[in-house]
């Protein structure tokens, strides 16, 4: 069968200007889930739906390793890093990961996320106007530190937070944006490598923490990680906790754009409470796409596949899959109590078993930091937000926020 094809040179144009909707718009087009184009010069075949997200986590026929772009590397992953492994050496690393995301981890996290909340909110004045989305990265990165065992000054606050955030900003950005994420990476590497040498070398005194974990951790040859993978992988701690300030200010807009819930989320049962966050998490956009390579020649629904072919698996596409959810494009919590989810059609940060695949494996502790932070801003937090500013969300950005960071004012 003759798959799709995206005609022209190449579409890396289109891509940024299309932002989280080039692939779905092409899906529409050709009337399939699955087509051909060039991107970056290369051939790239793109996806969506549980079928294919199903297919794009089978390891027998897909790796990692030289599918994640060098740019990509070098600002958002770090070299070297548990995504751009596979077999042995990848079981090994993900193991790190695994025994961090305990039940008593994900309370500890959810606990630390509300107390840093309380702390930051009781330095605002009445009437003073925030930026909720550069709080939250703030609160963040002394919630993802804490739990960490990584030592941070207050006067350090507001400059690794930046940092964090801007690995994250650098995915879909080119010029400045780009390399501003590649000044931050090589900041935060050093920070933390430092770091890691210090415990190694027992001047740092550290307890249970992911810190120690890391630092010890040995690899499939039972070596010790390089300084420079074991910072690499710190960091791959950090960073995904403070990139939850996204989905925590698009909680927020949810609650502006329909105030219906926010009556609901008030005293709610622990299934509502959790069936809000994970709609954050599928409505709003967060991950675009994630890729891997062709092990080796094999069909798939009469579709032919190369060895080495790259493959791109549409995250946010499958997020609003008409064929696996009920009115996609509307918010509705009440979908996680009602409608079948799975690791294939529910797939905020990858699909799959994280045990066995690349699933990210602290899902469970995004989702601890997304409720204590409703809890917050529902309960606890008396504001309003601010009318003059644009909440507009630019689906061409990747990753994007509403334009103006969602500004509230404390009452």
């Amino acid at each position: 069968m003759a798959m799709p094809v995206d005609k022209g040179l190449d579409h890396s144009a289109d891509l940024l200007t299309e932002g989280y909707h080039f692939m779905r718009n092409r899906f529409d087009e050709f009337g399939t889930d699955i087509f051909e184009t060039r991107l970056m010069g290369k051939k790239m075949i793109c996806m969506k739906g549980p079928e294919a997200v199903r297919l794009f986590y089978d390891d027998s026929r897909f790796k990692r390793e030289g599918a994640v772009p060098k740019r990509i590397q070098k600002s958002l992953f770090g070299e070297g890093g548990v995504q751009t492994l596979d077999g042995t050496a990848h079981q090994v690393r993900k193991l790190i990961f695994l025994s961090l995301m305990t039940e008593a981890a994900v309370r500890r996290v959810h606990q630390l996320t509300l107390e840093q909340w309380r702390l930051e909110a009781s330095r605002w004045k009445s009437g003073q106007e925030v930026i909720l989305f550069d709080k939250a990265e703030e609160v963040l990165c002394r919630v993802a530190c804490l739990w960490a065992g990584v030592p941070l000054k207050e006067s350090e606050v507001s400059q690794r937070a930046y940092d964090l955030g801007a690995l994250i900003d650098a995915f879909g950005g080119v010029g400045p944006r780009y390399r501003e994420g590649r000044r931050a990476r090589k900041r935060t590497e050093e920070w933390i490598r430092s770091l890691i040498e210090k415990y190694r070398s027992g001047a740092v005194a550290d307890g249970d923490h992911p810190l120690e974990t890391i630092a010890i951790h040995k690899d499939e040859n039972g070596q010790l990680l390089d300084a420079q993978i074991a910072a690499v992988e710190l960091i791959n701690i950090l960073r995904p906790i403070v990139a939850v300030a996204r989905f925590i200010v698009f909680g927020a807009l949810a609650l502006h754009d329909f105030p219906q819930y926010r009556t609901k989320l008030k005293g709610a049962d622990a299934e509502f409470m959790e069936a809000f966050a994970q709609e954050i998490r599928r409505y709003y956009p967060f991950a675009p796409f994630l890729g891997a390579m062709a092990r080796h020649d094999f069909e798939w629904r009469g579709y032919q596949f190369k060895e080495g072919d790259s493959v791109l698996i549409d995250l946010y596409g499958t997020n609003h899959d008409p064929k696996s959810w009920n009115q996609p494009d509307q918010f509705n919590p009440h979908r996680f109590i009602e409608e079948t989810v799975s690791p294939y059609n529910f797939v905020p940060q990858g699909g799959g078993d994280p045990a066995r695949g690349h699933r990210c494996p602290g899902e469970a502790i995004t989702v601890a930091i997304i409720k204590a932070s409703l809890s917050f801003l529902v309960e606890e937090l008396d504001y309003s937000v601010v009318k003059d500013q644009d909440l507009s969300i630019n689906m061409s950005r990747m990753p994007t926020l509403p334009a103006s960071r969602m500004i509230i004012q404390t009452k």
